[in-house]
């Protein structure tokens, strides 16, 4: 029954990581990928600063023991040679003062060689650690960097993917099938070509119909009595004679007009004259 509930539980898990991923913004989840980089790199710098601190610091206590180390070498001698003085001068107790005082210098110095001796191997120790500290903190820089750089280069696809998409959304919209809340461009030139050809063909019918034909002898009438009234104003204003401009019924029948006698010209003589 465990058993089954943790692997319900995994399923439940993933399925939701799965759905979480795919509803996820690629900017925010990059910028929290560049936001834990760069605190990594700042823990890494802490650590690698205390490493180079304790370094520092057993560097400093051997300098100090060094020092020591030095001082009681010269306070022995020192008292060695006072004992071998006050020997020579017949002061055997001063003397013995002089080497008991250079016997407890000797054991602070068996102590503060050995003290020196592991503050080396310490210092050593704390030397190569620094340096590996320092190695590693220049390297996740680096790799920092790079992500950085990464960064904006992702960045720069996720804006032209998206703009691809917003392209790739527009031009399927414009063959979209018929039932969309917005007309596509296809259905607009069906709908306007549709119209038009209906449109056309109407007046195919109208010229073709009793009506269409009424309406030419209405314009053929209106038209002859325009031209009617015009030779007669040009009759009056003596272009011409308003019986020869106007028209017969046999010319509105259809029939050829006879060509106008010409007037004649001055000075010719005119029959029975």
């Amino acid at each position: 029954m465990i058993k089954l509930f943790r692997r319900f539980w995994a399923y439940l898990t993933a399925s939701g990581n799965q759905k979480f991923n795919e509803k996820a913004d690629p900017k925010v989840q990059l910028q929290q990928a560049i936001e834990e980089a760069q605190r990594n790199h700042r823990t890494l710098t802490e650590q690698a600063a205390n490493v180079i601190a304790q370094q520092k610091q057993t560097e400093m206590r051997l300098n100090r023991s060094m020092e020591q180390l030095e001082k009681l070498n010269g306070n022995a001698r020192q008292a060695i040679l006072m004992a071998e003085e006050a020997r020579k001068g017949g002061d055997e107790a001063k003397a013995a003062e002089y080497e008991r005082a250079a016997e407890t210098i000797a054991n602070q110095l068996i102590t503060v060689e050995a003290e020196v001796e592991d503050l080396k191997a310490m210092s050593l120790s704390a030397a190569q650690a620094s340096d590996q500290a320092k190695a590693a903190v220049s390297q996740n820089g680096v790799l920092l960097q790079r992500k950085l750089a990464e960064q904006q280069k992702l960045l720069s696809q996720l804006e032209q993917a998206k703009m691809q998409e917003s392209m790739n959304t527009a031009m399927a919209s414009l063959s979209a099938t018929v039932g969309e809340d917005v007309p596509t461009m296809n259905e607009v030139r069906d709908k306007i070509e549709a119209r038009y050809a209906k449109a056309k063909g109407m007046s195919e019918l109208s010229g073709q119909s009793v009506e269409g034909r009424m309406l030419e002898v209405e314009q053929a009438a209106q038209n002859t009595q325009a031209q009617t009234r015009l030779s007669q104003l040009k009759a009056e204003l003596g272009l011409g004679t308003a019986e020869a401009a106007a028209p017969t019924p046999e010319q509105l029948a259809g029939e050829p007009l006879p060509e106008p006698a010409s007037e004649p010209s001055p000075g010719t003589p005119q029959p029975g004259t």
